[in-house]
């Protein structure tokens, strides 16, 4: 059977009735650590939730007022899990989470488009993809992928996109001729019901169960942000689609603005500087040298890109974000035997709470009131090691 989440990609709300509900548990990551969780599962009559399939996450949203955590699908039903019982044979009023549905609808139908321009351009098949959190991977079937090729692909992916496109569903009987003329990397084996097909008119037809734009328009744009070695001769194309690229432009905008204020240098010399800051830092030989910075606004991101970018092997790098006198983030990185010895005595001036592994030590401090004693703090311990090595 398809649920009512693919029978309408946009219905945002629905009204069903509950069909079970019994004792479940859910595995998750909480930080890190694995934790199980107790709940129910509950059967409806029918869902506009999604569940997980297809290289499509579940979606998440509320049944009245109750989360639903995760969707997954057994056989022709879909399983909601929630931590509170809700009454078999009960009317329901269910709610899709719009803005993580809409996202995924966007990622999901520009895999389809970039698979098929990839194929029908350079031929080269998708073997399998990912939907991350930030960004997207599709495992192309080829040892490399040349730059132009990618500027090729990027530019006709997006001409189709202004053009317009219609993208319609089609249900099949599995014994329809039809189905053996559509591109498909094969049915799970509890597979019930009608084949599903997603037809990008004079583009693509997919077996696909995920939901799906109803118009290439509505995937705004695409953006190819590069390639990386695949495993056995493959290649993954990292892409961002739709309202991904706009907060990734505008993220990448934040952080060259930090860049700016911190080097002192348009952005355009950004390389240039962090070069000679590197080379002024081999300079230093042996010398242990503290590199500190401090700026209201910024995150752990930033914090770990600045890091990035110099020596911590002979560079001790201080950064602090957030307040002057009250809450932030900090990090320390360098030699991993003095951010060992030195995390726990920042931590404590700091008032924070964080970990360290592999030279970096990181957290969230309470008050910033006692930076400048951690800094002379810091410039005690290099002007030791740097003794020491004399």
């Amino acid at each position: 059977m398809a649920f009512q989440c693919q029978r309408d990609c946009y219905m945002k709300e629905f009204v069903t009735s509950v069909v079970s509900c019994c004792p479940a548990e859910l595995k998750q990551e909480v930080n890190g650590k694995k934790e199980t969780l107790k709940g129910f599962n509950v059967k409806l009559q029918d869902t506009i939730l999604f569940p997980e399939g297809g290289g499509q996450p579940d979606d998440h949203g509320l049944i009245g007022d109750v989360p639903v955590l995760r969707v997954t699908r057994q056989g022709p039903e879909a399983l909601h899990f929630v931590v509170t019982p809700l009454e078999e044979g009960q009317e329901v009023h269910v709610k899709v989470d719009w803005e993580r549905r809409f996202d995924h609808m966007q990622q999901h139908s520009g895999q389809h488009l970039i698979t098929a321009l990839a194929d029908t351009m350079f031929g080269y098949k998708t073997t399998s993809w990912d939907l991350g959190r930030q960004r997207s991977t599709i495992e192309l079937d080829t040892p490399s992928v040349k730059p132009t090729q990618l500027q090729e692909l990027e530019e006709v992916i997006n001409e189709k996109i202004r053009g317009h496109i219609p993208v319609t569903v089609q249900l099949l009987s599995i014994d329809d001729p039809a189905v053996e003329k559509v591109r498909s990397r094969g049915l799970p084996e509890d597979h019930a019901g009608p084949i599903r097909i997603i037809d990008i008119e004079g583009i693509d037809a997919n077996m696909c169960c995920g939901t799906h734009v109803s118009n290439l328009s509505q995937l705004q744009v695409i953006k190819l942000l590069g390639t990386e070695k695949g495993k056995k001769n493959k290649t993954n194309l990292i892409f961002l689609a739709g309202n991904r690229v706009l907060k990734y432009a505008e993220k990448s905008y934040s952080t060259e603005r930090s860049m700016v204020s911190l080097l002192k240098t348009g952005a355009d010399e950004h390389v240039e500087a962090v070069d000679k800051l590197q080379k002024s830092v081999k300079l230093l030989q042996k010398k242990l040298f503290l590199f500190s910075s401090y700026r209201k606004e910024g995150d752990n991101e930033f914090m770990n890109i600045i890091a990035n970018e110099i020596n911590t092997e002979e560079t001790l790098v201080f950064l602090t974000v957030g307040e002057e006198k009250g809450p932030g983030l900090f990090l320390l990185a360098g030699p991993s035997g003095a951010v060992t010895q030195m995390g726990p005595q920042v931590l404590e001036l700091l008032q924070g709470k964080g970990a360290g592994k592999n030279g970096r030590f990181q957290g969230k401090a309470n008050s910033m009131a006692r930076r400048a004693e951690v800094e002379a703090l810091l410039k005690e311990h290099c002007k030791h090691h740097t003794s020491q090595e004399e």
